[in-house]
């Protein structure tokens, strides 16, 4: 275990609360258990284990993310790698080379906690800055049998509001049209109501698509003053 891990553990540690660690696993229905560390506890401990020990280079950064996330013994753990990966002081180092790391933890964490905020905040961006690149690679992944790249596909636009890619979000919607999977719908939803918010009657339209499901459809509208 590197140091930053060891300090990593040690700090949630400290801040965690015993007690709460069953509800948090059973609320998140995880296999890996919980120390029961909070949301803003935890990043403020992380902070400070951060700022405390500066990475040098980008791939010394990518080895400790993938060493967090390959290690954790505790749940909190995968979410300091996740914290890891946005932290302030390693902006520059979101590149291209990011996507097989964060591939791993989208297939490897297979759940809507890991998936969503490394699909909003950190492929999105990606897409962002690399268009060229990243448009094909999530017309791939939406096309592809893994649900979590294919819900990243789907949610990778949702901070993008007037800069959304129409097109791309349809076209990475379409693929999951018909799978009944929760996640898949509700992905859907929720991608078309964050459109929805600079696009209100384009979403509508396009809610009326016949392979839209109720879930996926009640979603999309949830905020509009439509039936």
């Amino acid at each position: 275990m590197s140091p930053l891990h060891q300090a990593v553990r040690l700090a949630l540690s400290a801040a965690a609360e015993p007690a709460k660690a069953e509800v948090m696993r059973a609320y998140m229905k995880s296999e890996m258990p919980f120390l029961g560390v909070q949301a803003s506890p935890r990043r403020a401990a992380l902070k400070k284990v951060f700022t405390g020990h500066r990475l040098g280079a980008a791939p010394e950064w990518r080895r400790a993310v993938l060493g967090l996330w390959r290690e954790a013994e505790y749940r909190e753990e995968r979410y300091a790698a996740i914290e890891l990966t946005g932290f302030r002081l390693y902006k520059t180092w979101q590149t291209l080379y990011t996507i097989p790391m964060y591939e791993e933890m989208i297939v490897t964490g297979a759940w809507w906690d890991y998936v969503d905020e490394l699909a909003v905040h950190r492929v999105g961006g990606l897409l962002g800055a690399f268009p060229d690149t990243m448009r094909p690679l999530m017309l791939d992944w939406a096309r592809g049998d893994d649900l979590w790249k294919r819900r990243t596909s789907i949610l990778c636009q949702n901070r993008f509001k007037e800069r959304t890619d129409t097109g791309l979000l349809y076209a990475c919607i379409e693929p999951s049209l018909s799978d009944t999977d929760f996640f898949a719908r509700k992905a859907i939803g929720w991608a078309l109501r964050e459109y929805a918010k600079v696009k209100p009657d384009e979403v509508v339209r396009y809610a009326d698509h016949k392979g839209i499901s109720g879930l996926s459809r009640r979603e999309a509208l949830r905020n509009l003053p439509v039936t």
